[in-house]
This record gives structure tokens, C-alpha cells and sequence, in this order.
């Protein structure tokens, strides 16, 4: 039987659980000691959920790599009905050195409409079989140092070309 990572963590979590109700029931600690530790593994069972979010294959909103092939899109448009803003879910191969990286990713980037059509474009062209290529700019805006700026995907633009055609040697 195979598990999955999420559920191992689940079940050691819960196993550490009954080890800390033991103990609480099973000695003398003090009170204080006894809350402090039921404190200390709750959160840390939170914080180590959303620290394992990308290994279930959760969209991230990290910046994405600077070059990139393009896989996949799905569009979330925004609906005023249900008070949703929209997200546009991209799965992407980086490059770097022109070279792609072991495993794709899927980012989550908040809808705009421009990028809405840039993106249903190269899916067509990708579906056509013309591999699109992506590349990451930053927006014009405010200067100033790149450590204060935001690690998201909210100040950056994405410019979308074809794969050139792979040029062979002469005979």
C-alpha cells in the first residue's frame, strides 16, 4: 500500500498527538508547560501544511522563472455574481541556459485581460503544434532596490514568441 506524503504527515502528526496527550495525562508538568507544548505542536502542524503545499501540486504565486516554455493555461474569469477577481493558472517549463529544468510548475497569476488574450493565443498556436516560448519582464513603475520590491507576479509582464525553427547543419 502506497501512501501519499499529505497523509504520512497526517498520521505522524496525529501519532505525535497522542505521544503529547500521554504525556500530558501521564506526569506532573506544570500547567503552563502542558498548554505551552498542546500549542507547539498545533501550530506547528499548520506551519508544516502550508510549507508542504507545493509538493500536492498547488499552484504557487511565486515569481515565475524569466524564461519559460509555455504547457498549459486555465482561465478563471472574474464573476461579480460570486465576488471572485479571477486567476489565470499557467503550467510552465523554465529554462535556464537554454536548457529546461527537471519539472514544470503550475503559478497562479491574478486575471488581467491582456494577458488573458496573450496567453489564449500561444495555447492556440501550442495546440497547432508551434511551441511558444516565454519570457518575463518587469513592469515600468516605481524604482528602487529589487529586495524591496514584492517576489510575487503582480509587477511583471509577459512577452510570448514562437520556438525558432531548429536550424541543421550544412551537409
Amino acid at each position: 500500500m502506497i501512501f501519499e506524503p499529505t497523509s504520512l504527515m497526517t498520521v505522524a502528526y496525529v501519532g505525535l498527538a497522542v505521544l503529547l496527550l500521554v504525556m500530558c495525562l501521564a506526569t506532573r508538568w506544570p500547567l503552563a508547560a502542558k498548554v505551552g507544548l498542546i500549542a507547539a505542536v498545533t501550530g506547528l502542524y499548520f506551519f508544516a501544511y502550508s510549507a508542504h503545499e507545493g509538493l500536492m501540486g498547488w499552484p504557487t504565486k511565486e515569481r515565475m522563472p524569466d524564461r519559460f516554455v509555455l504547457l498549459a493555461t486555465v482561465i478563471e474569469e472574474p464573476n461579480k455574481e460570486k465576488s471572485t477577481t479571477g486567476n489565470i493558472y499557467v503550467w510552465v517549463n523554465g529554462l535556464v541556459n537554454n536548457k529546461l529544468v527537471n519539472e514544470p510548475r503550475a503559478y497562479r497569476l491574478p486575471y488581467e485581460k491582456d494577458l488573458h488574450s496573450l496567453l489564449g493565443e500561444s495555447m492556440k498556436k501550442n495546440r497547432q503544434g508551434v511551441t511558444q516560448i516565454g519570457r518575463i519582464e518587469p513592469k515600468p513603475g516605481p524604482t528602487g532596490a529589487s529586495w524591496m520590491r514584492g517576489a510575487g507576479n503582480d509587477n511583471i509582464t509577459i512577452k510570448m514568441s514562437d520556438l525558432p525553427a531548429a536550424q541543421l547543419p550544412e551537409k
